[in-house]
């Protein structure tokens, strides 16, 4: 009897707790063998560094879902500001409420400029720390697009390729804080020099320091396989990580680069893509050691025919269109430089559940940054996103 009430208590507590069960121990009772559950329990405490121009948008629409899922507080950017303070380095009052809610947050993931002994102020002691790197080829021709107007060292180049043939004549160190984005920006995002010299102890000593502060980097090449790890890590459910790609852009702003500007990239960023190297390498590592390939490929598969069944529910073009095809111009996410950022339409005849899911699926990160903003402190003015708003009031 108290074996039998032993483990419905179990039964009830993983239930309470969102555990999945991934291993079972033997353990002998009354020569009885009883195959106990090792629960895996859901991760809650999460900070996400965001970093540039990495599919970061889509994470952070997926942990904004999994705070909503689970009823979680968010450390969001104060006042009428959209990032943590970003391009200054990070400090605790940079986020709404942290004089009077402390260290009692659960999620962070807007754009911030990562300083660890700040975040500890902010995030409890059990926080899972992960952040997202790309290849600096491809995501130094996606700056320098969507930087175009605001960046000097690309503004007064004529396109892509030329501004790689000479960096140094358009790029000037004195300017960094307006030049951040063209040149090594996702060290800079980690919290260091992006334009310091190329020298293999401190490279090695920053690749160390990274992986001792995270315990997880994902790579957006990989974006699929990166959410099924990211499932896995945290013990997350499939459709806590699905996702439809947001803030990507139409193809045809996107400028070819030729052979001589990729290799150029490679030196001009080279602190990125030691960055890039290196964590590509665990990350694959990673993989072999806890999932393994084959299972990886069939949860890939089983994530994407989710995925499309999703966009078959709730999307009228079944694909991102361009700017001014978004109807709803609730769903128009924020336009930079010379691309053509994508939105979706949703369809017209959802039920009101249906519709609500679809809705958090496609909305863009400032809305629901100023959404989530509006939950969380009622009283404080609402951010303006310029736009009209999706959802009135909080309980539509």
């Amino acid at each position: 009897l108290i074996i039998f009430s032993l483990c419905m208590g179990l039964t009830f507590l993983s239930g309470y707790f969102h555990m999945k069960n991934k291993n079972y121990r033997i353990s002998k009772s009354h020569e009885e063998l009883l195959i106990l559950p090792t629960p895996c329990l859901a991760k809650t405490n999460v900070m996400f560094l965001k970093t540039h121009k990495t599919a970061s948008s889509t994470v952070l629409n997926i942990m904004f879902r999994f705070a909503e899922r689970y009823n979680l507080t968010v450390a969001l950017p104060a006042d009428q500001l959209f990032h943590l303070g970003y391009p200054k380095t990070f400090v605790a009052q940079f986020v709404e409420g942290f004089e009077t809610i402390g260290q009692n947050y659960n999620i962070m993931c807007n754009h911030l400029r990562f300083n660890p002994l700040e975040v500890k102020r902010v995030m409890a002691a059990n926080t899972f720390y992960f952040s997202i790197l790309r290849n600096p080829i491809p995501l130094l021709e996606s700056s320098y697009i969507y930087y175009k107007n605001n960046v000097p060292a690309f503004r007064s180049s004529k396109n892509v390729n030329e501004f790689l043939a000479s960096p140094t004549k358009y790029y000037h160190p004195a300017n960094y804080r307006e030049n951040i984005y063209a040149r090594n920006i996702m060290w800079f995002d980690f919290g260091y020099d992006n334009n310091a010299e190329d020298d293999t102890n401190y490279t090695q000593a920053v690749l160390e320091e990274i992986e001792q502060n995270f315990h997880l980097i994902l790579i957006a090449d990989y974006f699929d396989e990166s959410m099924i790890l990211l499932k896995h890590t945290l013990c997350w459910d499939l459709d806590d990580v699905i996702y439809f790609k947001l803030n990507s852009r139409s193809q045809d702003t996107v400028q070819a680069l030729t052979p001589e500007s990729e290799e150029q990239i490679k030196v001009w960023c080279s602190l990125d893509w030691k960055l890039y190297l290196h964590f590509n390498q665990s990350f694959w590592r990673r993989i072999e050691e806890t999932i393994g390939l084959e299972v990886l490929q069939k949860e890939v598969d089983h994530l994407r025919s989710r995925q499309k069944e999703l966009m078959e529910t709730c999307l009228s073009e079944q694909e991102a269109v361009r700017k001014d095809e978004i109807r709803n111009k609730a769903l128009l996410p924020f336009q930079s430089g010379a691309a053509n950022i994508l939105g979706y339409n949703l369809k017209q005849d959802l039920d009101n559940r249906t519709l609500r899911t679809c809705q958090k699926m496609v909305i863009p990160e400032l809305q629901y940054t100023s959404y989530l903003y509006a939950v969380q402190h009622p009283h404080k003015k609402r951010k303006d996103v310029g736009l009209p708003l999706l959802w009135t009031n909080i309980q539509e």
